[in-house]
């Protein structure tokens, strides 16, 4: 698919705070930060798939978190 695909959605306020809070971070558009959210979004549920529903971190200190999502 090539070119711009505009979409309207209703957000939750959980999902508008975080969107807040992602653009107040790294002070890009919502256009931009939704754009870059999307495609980590696809990488989680990848990871949980192969993982059984877990996700494990590894810290730089050899720390681990895991994260499962039910």
């Amino acid at each position: 698919m090539s070119g711009l695909v505009k979409v309207t959605v209703n957000l939750t306020p959980r999902a508008v705070e975080a969107l807040d809070a992602a653009t107040a971070r790294t002070r890009d558009t919502k256009t931009d930060t939704i754009n870059r959210a999307l495609p980590v979004y696809n990488l989680v549920l990848e990871l949980l798939e192969r993982g059984g529903g877990c996700i494990t971190l590894v810290q730089p200190d050899g720390s681990v978190d895991r994260i499962h999502v039910v």
